[in-house]
Order: C-alpha cells, then structure tokens, then sequence
C-alpha cells in the first residue's frame, strides 16, 4: 500500500495542555471507512490507523477524516478541562474537492474552517474559543459521496484559569467564502459567550461601523464585490474581544452561446443570454439532469440542488440561464445558481449531426452534450443492452464507445445489432475517452442514406440572433441557396449565400422560416431574430 505521508508530508501531532490532565480519546467515524482507534494526547502515543478500502496506510500522529461514503465522520474528546478553554489545529486537504470543518462543543458549533479547495496546502484553524463546558469535537460535517479527505494534526489546547472571559465569534459565513451572483444579502451570525450583561456589538462592514448590532446582521450585497466584516464586543466603550472574516459576492459572466459559456473558467458564473434548446432531460437518477445545445454547440447542466425547478420539455427553449461552470470526468457541466421561471419557446426540434468514429475520436469536444448520430457503426459485442454498460462501436479501421446511459428508458433490454447500423445520442466524455449515449430504441436505425446525411447536416448559429447575421453550417462546401419567409408566408430574402453567412439586419424582429437548399437537398429551419 501507498504510504499516506508522501500526501500528507507525515505531519507532527503536538498536544500542550495549560492545566488537568486532558486527553483526546475515541475516534469514531460513520460507516466504517477506518479501523476504531485512540488518539491520546499528553501520554505522547502512536495512533495508527487503516483504511478498510485499503488504498492508504496511515503511520504517525496525523488524524484524517472523511472518505467517499462516510458524510460524517469525526473524532472527539472526552471533557477537556471542563470544556472551556482554546484550540487550535493544522488541517490540510488531502484529495477531493473543498470541504468544512466544524468545532463543536455538544453539538453547537463554535467556530469552523474551510479546506479551500487547496490540495497538499498545509492551512492553520487560527485560535477558536471554547466557552462552554461539553465534549469538543473536529468534525468533518458536510461531505457528500466522493467529496473528499481532510487530515488534521498538530491540535493545541489551551484551557482556561478561573473564570472564563466574555467573548464573541462569527459563526456564519466561513471566512473567504465566495457567495454565487444575484445574491441581494448575506447574513453574519455571530455567538457570544460569558457576558457579564453590559456588553454591546459593534458590526463593521467595509469600515462602516454598526453599534448595538444583533445576530444575525443583515449586509446588502452587489455582484462582484468584496467584503470585510468584524465583530466587535464593546464593554465600557473598549473592545473586549472581536472577530472578523471576509466574504465576497461574484460577478456574472455574460456569453451571448454556448460555444463562448464553454471557453469560460472552471468555478465561474456566467449567464448564457442565448437561447439553448433541451435536447434531453435525464429522469434516471436524481441530479435533474438536462442536456442543451444551440447552433454551435452543447453542455450538460447538473442540478443536484433542484434550482430550474420549472417544468421544461425536450424541445424547449432555455434564455437567460445562469449557473457555474464545473467539470467531471472532463465533461463540462453547467450547475444553475438560480431558477428560469418559463421556457422561451417550446416545440423546437434538433437535427443531429452525422458524424463518423473518427470525427468523434478526434473531435470528440466538440460534440460533447450535443446531438449526433454515428452512421455505418457495427457493434462488438451481441445480446441485449444493459444499462450502465460501455459497447465497442466501429465502422471502418476506427472504435469508439457507444454507453448506455438511461436505465428508465426503452433500449435496455433490446437486441443488440448484428449489423451496421446509425446511432443517435448524446456526445459525451469519460475521461479521456469520448462515447455516445443513445436514449431510445428509435435511437439504433438502419443506416442514413446519403440523402439522409446531407440532409442532416444544417444548422443555423446563433438562433435567436441580434447581430444582424446568421451563420449556416453544412458538412458541404459547396453553395447554398437560401429562401426566407416571413410568419405569414411571405418571402423576404432569396440569395446564395457566401462564407456560410446570412445577412439578416434588414430584417425586423420576429419569427422567421429558413429553406436551406444545397447539392438537390433541402430543409427548412425556424429563425427567430430579436
């Protein structure tokens, strides 16, 4: 096994105790990711420990806590003199992504940290103070399946002499957090303890003070910036302990596509002010799933939070969406900070792109969470379709992976092809290995005829536009002839069109119908102009 210390740098435990005889004893952790074992603190043992899935060995005085699967895992103390008193802890993000930790004392929080998202960076907790008599407990409170690891080491306890003084801590937010766009305000929850009833507190935003401030303190918020909030305990006009952090609101991003929603950063929020059509709404599972594409590209929103809590339809039309920008397993994802109250326009219907198993092997980001076909593909393997399982597709000297994706749908179950055949679905992403995913059993067909392949093969980008041009994409190069009418029939432009480009400026805002015309083939696409 791997030893833990070339990630966690084997940190050095060191327990100080200013009085009693104070132990940290009883790791527990739910689900049983780890073996049960001691932590002890002043006697100076060992405590070693391994993970069940045994990916790890851990060696030394360093505590880790969390796993996939364990949400809760911590350990705690037994009473540490009498619960009132300091501490303070290393912690450092060993993999996964950004996770909280809270100091408890009987189950209250009283004060907590946050990895950052920051792998392998040693962080400090800095001083948090214990008022309260109980247990104190590290946890590691809000992990989901595959979140991630957090370990902690070099825990300082300092207990207190006599009587404990009056202090004030902030609660709420953790300090550096960063809050989504469109938030109007944010409340700082702070706690106080051990007062003699004289106190008062002073909240100071951006170095505007708030006297006879009470918990929790309300602050207007804007997009985009930044703010410094301390807490002050006022007792005969002095300050007798305080607090602060930092917050900030982000700004949105604006993309008119989803080809520019695509070029932005990782954790960024953005808001795509085109129209997107939902090509399919995953209903296998519980991350609202919805995969959308415009005339030049598609993405995948994951919504495990339920925010687009509108009742939409394949066909429908998506405008003013935002959300941020996310990855998994090289797949980009778009996760909505914010709900769309109805679609644009409903009814719309989406041509797949014909594409081979070399143009998906070696374009394969640019049909990401689109929709293709693959034409003339044989498959590998016989029987029946699975869900949840990966078939070698090919046509010609090329494979590719063709995963069945939607177990609620009609294909499981179905024969799998002994001949060639297209298939319709989804572009998709695994890693480094680009796939598609068919949804329906109407999804494997005989193969397109050429006819059929030309005829797919037109789109109109960007629709809806304001730009005043409108690009046509078509597999040919050769020329296009293009007709326009307006709602009422009537044709408004007829020209061969150059460079793929539709002059449409002189046209007014409305509806608009587009025949396509190329190589004896033709289609008609709707063209909204705003």
């Amino acid at each position: 096994m791997k030893k833990i210390y070339f990630l966690l740098f084997t940190l050095t435990s060191m327990l100080s105790f200013a009085q009693g005889n104070e132990t940290f004893d009883g790791f527990s952790v739910d689900g049983n990711s780890y073996a049960d074992g001691t932590f002890t603190g002043q006697d100076g043992s060992t405590w070693n420990y391994t993970q069940c899935r045994g990916d790890y060995e851990i060696t030394g005085q360093s505590i880790m806590i969390g796993r996939n699967r364990s949400p809760q895992a911590e350990f705690s103390s037994g009473l540490i003199s009498g619960g009132v008193g300091t501490i303070s802890f290393n912690y450092m993000q060993a993999f996964g992504t950004a996770v909280n930790l809270n100091v408890l004392v009987n189950g209250v929080v009283v004060g907590n940290v946050t990895s950052s998202d920051e792998q392998d960076v040693i962080k400090a907790s800095g001083t948090i103070t214990v008022n309260t008599p109980g247990d104190v407990t590290i946890k590691f409170i809000n992990a989901e399946n595959g979140a991630g690891q957090v370990a902690v080491d070099d825990i300082v306890w300092t207990g207190f002499a006599g009587t404990a003084p009056p202090s004030i801590s902030i609660s709420s937010p953790s300090d550096n957090t960063t809050f989504a766009p469109g938030m109007s305000s944010v409340d700082v929850e702070f706690i106080t303890a051990n007062l003699a009833g004289s106190e008062t507190v002073t909240v100071t935003v951006n170095g505007t003070p708030n006297t006879n401030a009470t918990s929790p303190f309300t602050i207007a918020t804007t997009d985009g910036e930044t703010y410094d909030v301390t807490v002050d305990l006022i007792d005969g006009g002095s300050s007798v302990d305080s607090d602060m952090i930092t917050f900030s609101v982000a700004s949105i991003n604006q993309v008119s596509n989803i080809t520019e929603l695509r070029a932005g950063t990782l954790g960024g929020t953005y808001e795509l002010t085109g129209e997107a059509i939902i090509s399919y709404i995953v209903t296998d599972g519980s991350r609202n799933q919805k995969y959308i594409q415009d005339g030049g590209a598609g993405i995948l929103i994951d919504d495990s939070a339920g925010l687009l809590s509108t009742p939409f339809n394949i066909g429908d039309g998506i405008t003013g969406l935002r959300g941020q920008l996310s990855e998994f397993a090289n797949t980009l994802q778009f996760v909505p900070t914010q709900n769309v109250a109805s679609a644009s326009s409903t009814g719309n219907t989406l041509t797949p792109i014909v594409v081979s198993v070399s143009d998906l092997l070696n374009d394969g980001e640019n049909y990401e969470s689109r929709l293709i076909t693959v034409n003339s593909a044989t498959f590998a393997d016989a029987g029946t379709f699975a869900d949840n399982t990966n078939y070698d597709i090919s046509n010609g000297a090329d494979t590719t992976i063709c995963r069945v994706a939607f177990g609620d749908e009609d294909l499981i179950g179905t024969a799998i092809p002994t001949t060639a055949v297209s298939i319709t679905g989804l572009g998709g992403q695994f890693d480094e290995d680009y796939q598609i995913f068919p949804r329906y059993t109407t999804d494997i067909a005989a193969p397109l005829s050429v006819t059929d392949f030309n005829t797919n093969a037109f789109s109109l980008y960007p629709n809806p536009t304001n730009t005043g041009s409108v690009s046509i994409s078509s597999t040919s190069s050769d020329a296009i002839s293009v007709q326009v009418f307006d709602i009422l029939g009537k044709q408004v432009k007829n020209q061969t069109v150059t460079n793929n480009t539709l002059n449409v400026s002189n046209l007014k805002s409305g509806v608009y119908i587009v025949k396509i015309n190329q190589n004896n083939t033709s289609t008609t696409k709707k063209l909204v102009i705003k």
